[in-house]
């Protein structure tokens, strides 16, 4: 260690002072500070700033006497200890999140960035809710953990609040850890219930239910298709109700609609009414980007309530406002009411993993006397169970089933104001609350994607990086940009990052934004 004109440092260390008597520069000495951010919590972080700042003025010029520092090694990077999900190991590559305020995360280098996917569409709530941390402290001081062998009054009072604001009344409710093992455990329910214990299930392509082999087999997922044979589990794939690319020809969204669920009931009746367990389907908002039409859920339970197939509906994403209902399904009222649903993600917003399968009476009463061989150690954890009570008082008191979905009014039509604009947008759907789509495409007149599902070009790559550089952090799927911000976005945020998103489509897709005003 050199003492005098600065301190050299060896490469690949950080500085941590232990004040022993050498002199550093005040600019060296508040990097330093800001080196170790990622070892002390923000709060402290910006404390130990402002005393720098304080002490500038009783030293001469710009030195001051500092106790001694030293070296510690800096932390590696966390690729290289950890195996993330969903990614290529020696490629992953993202900032570190030390904490969280509202619709903003905040990150270790010291910036804030506004969350416009409530990550992946789970912290409905924001981020950090104080009422959220205080049930989870609070339970955990009453009692941190006890399985399912025993009852746990968190447990059954969130069961209870989840039948009642469903009208699931006399149902059952059975708890996971995410909306994974929902899935699963929803079809193996149906599966007991209906008596038919390998029986099939039939679901769509281009759609997402998990990542364990099973909920693979269900999902209708590019990706992960080649990992398992969908047949062997049970699983019948039908065409999706995409609308903008209907895989029926259909010249509108209500005829496409009503065949994609014309085409489920064609499967049923191929296979065999008594073959088919249930229909697992996505009731709206998804990762796939596709919303289906208006006339598609009510005519999917009409037709497999004739057939006697009970129907699953995939609630993971799409409950609690972010559809702008406390489930998507009850847009459509009791026409489209399932048998069962699968929660999730917004279920805790986010703070602590939750997942459930609520099923009804009738469901309830069929599996009543019969072994039901489920559940993991720690399914209906009392923290987490904790944790949902809250986040259904949050919803409930602060009204954010209401705010998503004026909100997502005003946001659908910001949404179509751009696609007006900006011919590189060629369709923008969702707009039930605050969960958009925005898919982005290489020819609005042949619709042609900007690259084959669920690829993404390098330009709209770069177009998201430079989101992230001033702020912003969107989601994105393959050519789609999915909009879904936490609730509880201030107004003024929402409308600035549409306006950043504005700029930045009019500076990556210079020449299509041209043309659509020419």
């Amino acid at each position: 260690m050199m003492v005098g004109m600065g301190c050299h440092v060896r490469p690949g260390c950080s500085i941590r002072s232990r004040y022993r008597g050498t002199v550093q520069h005040h600019g060296e000495r508040k990097q330093a500070v800001k080196q170790e951010a990622g070892r002390w919590n923000l709060a402290s972080h910006n404390a130990r700033l402002r005393r720098l700042s304080s002490n500038r003025k009783a030293q001469p010029m710009c030195w001051r006497r500092v106790r001694r520092v030293e070296t510690i090694p800096r932390m590696s990077p966390e690729r290289d200890s950890v195996l993330h999900s969903w990614c290529v190991p020696a490629e992953w590559n993202a900032p570190t999140v030390v904490g969280g305020r509202g619709s903003r995360l905040l990150l270790e280098d010291g910036r804030e960035l506004l969350d416009m996917s409530s990550l992946v569409e789970c912290s409905n709530l924001g981020h950090q809710h104080p009422r959220l941390i205080a049930a989870i402290r609070e339970q955990a001081e009453r009692l941190s953990f006890v399985t399912s062998a025993w009852g746990a009054e968190p447990r059954r009072a969130l069961a209870e609040r989840l039948l009642e604001l469903s009208g699931f009344e006399g149902g059952l409710v059975f708890f996971t850890l995410g909306g994974a093992d929902a899935n699963e455990n929803a079809v193996r329910i149906s599966r007991l219930a209906s008596g038919k214990g390998r029986g099939l299930v039939v679901t769509r392509d281009r759609s997402y239910h998990g990542a364990s082999y099973m909920d693979m087999a269900l999902s209708g997922d590019s990706r992960t298709a080649h990992q398992v044979d969908a047949a062997a589990w049970g699983v019948r794939h039908v065409p999706p109700p995409y609308s903008y690319r209907c895989p029926f020809g259909s010249g509108s969204p209500h005829a496409c609609g009503q065949k994609a669920a014309a085409a489920v009931a064609d499967c049923i009746d191929t296979e065999g009414a008594e073959r088919v367990a249930a229909v697992l389907m996505e009731s709206n908002a998804g990762s796939n980007g596709i919303v289906a039409p208006d006339s598609y859920w009510p005519m999917l339970r009409e037709l497999t309530s004739e057939r006697g197939v009970l129907l699953i509906a995939d609630e993971v994403m799409s409950a609690f406002g972010r559809c702008g209902e406390w489930f998507a399904w009850q847009r459509h009222g009791e026409q489209g009411r399932p048998d069962i649903m699968t929660l999730a993600k917004g279920l805790t917003g986010a703070a602590l993993p939750l997942g459930a399968v609520v099923m009804s009476a009738a469901i309830a009463r069929c599996i009543e006397h019969q072994m039901f061989y489920g559940g993991l150690t720690y399914c209906g954890h009392p923290l987490c169970c904790a944790a949902g009570l809250a986040a259904l008082d949050i919803y409930r008191e602060e009204e954010l089933i209401e705010r998503s979905r004026k909100l997502g009014a005003s946001l659908f039509a910001e949404l179509r104001k751009l696609q007006s604009r900006h011919s590189v947008i060629g369709e923008v759907r969702g707009g039930h609350g605050l969960f958009a789509v925005v898919e982005l495409v290489a020819d609005p007149a042949t619709r042609a994607p900007l690259a084959p599902w669920p690829q993404q070009t390098d330009t709209q790559r770069a177009m998201l990086r430079a989101a992230l550089d001033q702020g912003v952090s969107f989601g994105s799927r393959g050519n789609l940009l999915i909009i879904a911000p936490p609730l509880v976005i201030g107004e003024t945020d929402l409308s600035a990052a549409i306006s950043l998103l504005d700029r930045l489509l009019t500076r990556f897709f210079p020449v299509i934004g041209l043309e659509k005003k020419a």
